[in-house]
């Protein structure tokens, strides 16, 4: 197959405001769309601003909106568009602009500091950890992600609704806590954490209506809602409303209480 111009319309600007700019550019066999921002760089707009890295699907760097869908552009290739269609590419909507493609995704940083870190058990030394791998398998998937943040740009609680990103985390750190929790050698409840709480009371839990829409656009094939965010809501409600659960957390507090 030969070389053929496409169109293409790009998003110029910054945190003022911005419109969408039009480009014809020459595509090759084989490219991706990383690859026409990059001639487009190259031959007409050598400002236009774009986060990018490693190029193989594994950094997460350039994330944008193709065609109004997330993606990574480096993994988006331009095969699966018709040559004659028009092909769009703006910044994450979900996240403040600060240049053309370009975002601010430091709430996303602010987030995973909130997230308390794994908790080795006592009694145990550093490299000495020793776990089977049908006791570690669910939570190795989630180990997979590369940080992207395209689940967070379109779950809509975070991308519909600007108010509610004080109180919650978003489906990559809701992840990350159903990821310690599953852990097997996590030592948090020992140390008086409990992960299931903090998933409901402090990280928004509850604001997950398991719509999927984070899975589908997952890169790296993550079953986030399935394998993480149901799972955990489902530990997190039994914690709190099972009677049993309910009934053995107030006698274990009660005996720990005990002066005797």
């Amino acid at each position: 197959m030969t070389a053929y111009d496409a169109r293409f319309r790009v998003w110029r600007g910054d945190a003022e405001g911005g419109s969408l700019r039009d480009f014809t550019v020459e595509v090759h066999d084989g490219e991706v769309v990383l690859d026409i921002v990059h001639r487009i760089q190259a031959t007409q707009a050598s400002d236009l601003a774009v986060r990018w890295n490693c190029k193989a699907g594994k950094c997460g760097s350039c994330s944008a909106e193709v065609n109004g869908r997330p993606r990574l552009m480096c993994m988006t290739r331009m095969s699966v568009f018709a040559r004659d269609e028009t092909v769009t590419i703006t910044p994450l909507r979900a996240f403040p602009v600060v240049r053309d493609l370009v975002t601010d995704v430091s709430f996303n940083y602010a987030k995973a500091r909130e997230v308390p870190a794994f908790v080795p058990p006592e009694g145990v030394a550093a490299g000495a950890y020793r776990m089977q791998q049908v006791d570690v398998e669910r939570s190795q998937e989630f180990r997979k992600c590369i940080e992207c943040f395209l689940c967070q740009d379109t779950c809509h609680v975070v991308r519909d609704h600007e108010e509610n990103k004080a109180a919650f985390a978003g489906p990559r750190f809701l992840m990350r806590v159903a990821e310690l929790d599953m852990h097997p050698l996590d030592a948090a409840a020992e140390a008086g954490l409990d992960r299931k709480r903090a998933a409901q009371e402090e990280h928004g839990l509850g604001y997950c209506n398991i719509t999927k829409c984070c899975t589908e656009v997952c890169p790296e094939g993550i079953r986030i809602t399935d394998n993480a965010l149901i799972p955990l809501k489902e530990r997190a409600v039994d914690r709190k409303y099972d009677p049993l659960v309910w009934l053995g957390s107030r006698i274990r507090r009660r005996s720990d209480s005990d002066p005797r």
